[in-house]
């Protein structure tokens, strides 16, 4: 694993939901470094290192936490552009969403998802699932290399 920082990127538009995110990862001492940002477009051009992260230290995040429900761009369109992409198709994306709609669990699946979490409504619960998530995609899951 070496010491590099692992990266995980969250794309999330509600404040409570991050704020829960950040505070599981904080309660079980993940050092792993968060980037937040709020809507697809922010994440795409965290992606691609433009816009005001033209200048960030270059590397994928480990990987993506996206929630489908996001403005600008939402989370499927986001995951069909990463998916597309030869540099980032390899970035493993968990779907965070609170719909339990079929059609949006087999479409996030069908575009290349590499899981699909409901985020539950009790907190506990919450950090649980948002803690187990953390330990296996930044300790347990080993990416190619092409994505380190």
């Amino acid at each position: 694993m070496g010491n590099s920082l692992k990266r995980l990127l969250l794309v999330e538009d509600n404040m409570n939901d991050i704020e829960l995110i950040l505070t599981a990862f904080k309660e079980y001492n993940f050092a792993n470094e968060v980037v937040v940002v709020q809507d697809g477009e922010e994440a795409l051009d965290f992606l691609h290192c433009r816009g005001k992260y033209a200048l960030r230290i270059k590397g994928n995040p480990i990987v993506i936490l996206l929630d489908i429900k996001l403005k600008k761009i939402n989370g499927i369109e986001v995951l069909k552009h990463i998916k597309s992409e030869e540099k980032l198709r390899l970035i493993p994306v968990v779907m965070l969403t609170s719909s339990r709609e079929e059609k949006d669990v087999i479409e996030s699946y069908t575009l290349g998802a590499n899981a699909y979490v409901v985020k539950p409504v009790d907190f506990k619960e919450f950090v649980h699932s948002v803690r187990e998530l953390g330990i296996f995609w930044a300790m347990i899951n080993e990416p190619p290399s092409s994505v380190k």
